[in-house]
């Protein structure tokens, strides 16, 4: 294991850039959050996804405070976590631009909620709101699944975020 002067204090001068770094050490799946609400589907890419518990069925995501997709989810009350699969690099991407149409070219249908399941995700959660709370820059969100599904026929590779790019399994 590498370590650096300072690893274990509780100083709060950690350089952004090493931490980034060093976070980006650990692999992750991609999601993409949607909802929707009466201006149409939202969506926004998330890596910070992840299960909490199994009673009640629990999931949280968190997003940066500065988004301004989030707070039209938070105001429709519902969203649904979709799992990407390995060949949705450029679908996440997409979801991923600021000021661009997030939906061009992009074929879902709804969950009982109305919220957006994307075409060829590997599988889907769709939640209500449970809580929120606050982490620095970011908003950590629980969501309590009240839906969830795979994708009918085969099921590829996961997308997969390692070191500040995509991969797969193989």
């Amino acid at each position: 294991m590498t370590t650096t002067a300072g690893t274990h204090s509780h100083s709060h001068s950690i350089d952004q850039g090493l931490f980034r770094s060093t976070v980006g050490h650990y692999a992750s799946g991609i999601t993409i959050i949607t909802g929707h609400d009466d201006q149409g589907p939202i969506g926004f890419t998330c890596q910070s996804f992840y299960s909490v518990s199994v009673d009640p069925p629990l999931v949280s995501f968190s997003v940066m405070r500065t988004s301004t997709t989030y707070p039209r989810i938070r105001d429709a009350g519902t969203f649904t976590v979709n799992i990407l699969s390995r060949d949705q690099g450029a679908v996440s991407d997409q979801f991923a631009r600021r000021g661009t149409d997030k939906w061009a070219d992009i074929q879902w249908s709804r969950t009982e909620q109305g919220n957006p399941i994307l075409d060829r995700s590997l599988a889907w959660l769709d939640c209500t709101i449970w809580a929120e709370h606050d982490a620095g820059d970011h908003i950590i969100v629980l969501g309590r699944v009240i839906g969830l599904g795979t994708s009918p026929g085969d099921h590829p590779d996961p997308l997969l975020y390692f070191q500040g790019r995509y991969r797969s399994l193989h």
